[in-house]
């Protein structure tokens, strides 16, 4: 093995390492969640010598530097305030869904006018309108980190792949027997899941266009999924009130996470692949270890159903969302809800961290968007402007631009 460079990472924080093994060029990542301002680095870089063969003496000094530049990003603390850029008259039906691409310079919104379109951030141009849907285009996603591909799930029971660059089909997978709701990559950009009201959870191989794997045995429909960060699982929520995790390379089912009482509506994992999150009707929210599919903390006190869950980009936060107007912050080590916030006048559908964990980002049905200082919940803005509800919100990877998608059919661009 040869080390031939090392990459930086942000969020979450980590340093990549390019290499060649048998001819073949490699990456493989050393993931620092716990890195903070007061971290001694002297003693990480030791620390990260000795678990690491591919870094050898001669590559210290830039390890050292990295890891500077690393602690200098965490002293930046984002507490900007964000500014209506542009409203987007987007589409003539009402909005589905809006994602960022990972630099945030583009973006794409689906309909219930069967198109999903392309825009650029800067300057609010329509790029492509991605066209072939014979139903409403309901889930859409960015093949994450590349991002010259997206996936488009359709009430029509089909998923098609498209060129960011052209704006042409590379495939439509075919085989589910019912409405799409749900897709995702994996990180790796070789793989879709898709969920669907048929049931059941499909793979789809990207390079190929082929199913790989129909995942079978909920007895209601898929409303949410997620592959973890390495790829080799996916976690399935259903409206049957249980969680799958499934192996992805053999299809196989590992785990059944038994115990919210109603619809689960959200579930993600953490970026070390350790825990798995849920959000369920039942006014909760679950942990589970996917090792051994037990529940290991509840997390209680809304009042209404828990609409969405997450974590930050290290692991180290979780927030949820409900239909009781508040979202909470909970410490994931703990357990310990760290701070409740109060202020909407309405159900909040969506909520997520800013890619520094500092701020925290709400969508709510009283036609306004929230930011919380994650430690003392404080609201710091209120973007107003749409006169609607918004039900879909995100951060570009930087944390300096955010995305509204509302039923007055407008996204909202804020930076």
């Amino acid at each position: 093995m040869r080390l031939k460079r090392l990459l930086i990472r942000y969020y979450p924080p980590g340093i990549i390492l390019e290499y060649v093994k048998s001819g073949e060029l490699r990456t493989k990542s050393i993931d620092l969640l716990d890195l903070n301002l007061e971290t001694d680095t002297e003693n990480l870089v030791k620390k990260i010598q000795e678990s690491e063969p591919l870094i050898t003496e001669s590559r210290t000094d830039q390890v050292r530097q990295l890891l500077r530049t690393l602690q200098d990003k965490l002293a930046k603390q984002e507490d900007r305030r964000f500014y209506e850029f542009k409203a987007l008259q987007a589409h003539i039906l009402p909005l589905t869904n809006v994602a960022f691409n990972k630099s945030g310079s583009s973006f794409i919104t689906g309909s219930y006018d069967r198109t999903c379109r392309i825009w650029d951030t800067a300057s609010g141009e329509e790029l492509h309108s991605l066209e072939g849907h014979r139903n409403v285009v309901y889930a859409i996603a960015f093949n994450n980190p590349y991002g010259d591909k997206i996936a488009t799930g359709s009430f029509d029971k089909t998923c098609k792949l498209w060129s960011v660059e052209t704006g042409k089909c590379f495939h439509t997978f075919q085989g589910h027997t019912a409405e799409i709701v749900c897709l995702t990559f994996n990180l790796q950009s070789s793989l879709v899941a898709t969920g669907s009201m048929d049931t059941t959870a499909k793979l789809w191989d990207v390079q190929t266009g082929e199913e790989v794997a129909t995942l079978t045995g909920h007895a209601a429909e898929v409303i949410s999924l997620a592959f973890n960060t390495v790829g080799n699982q996916l976690v399935t929520g259903s409206f049957d009130h249980t969680v799958a995790l499934w192996d992805v390379p053999s299809g196989r089912r590992l785990h059944t996470l038994i115990g919210h009482r109603a619809e689960v509506s959200s579930v993600q994992f953490n970026w070390d692949c350790t825990r798995i999150l849920t959000g369920s009707m039942d006014k909760s929210g679950r942990v589970w270890d996917p090792a051994t599919g037990q529940c290991v903390a509840t997390l209680s006190g809304h009042e209404d159903e828990v609409l969405d869950v997450c974590f930050n980009c290290t692991g180290q936060l979780i927030a949820t969302a409900s239909a009781d107007g508040t979202a909470r912050v909970f410490n994931a080590a703990t357990y310990e809800c760290i701070a409740k916030l109060v202020g909407h006048e309405g159900e909040i559908s969506k909520v997520c961290f800013n890619p520094q964990g500092t701020r925290l980002l709400t969508a709510s049905v009283d036609k306004t968007a929230r930011l919380w200082d994650v430690r003392s919940g404080v609201c710091v803005q209120v973007l107003q402007g749409h006169t609607d509800e918004i039900f879909s919100c995100a951060f570009n990877y930087e944390g300096d631009a955010i995305i509204t998608g509302s039923k007055d059919n407008t996204c909202r661009i804020w930076r």
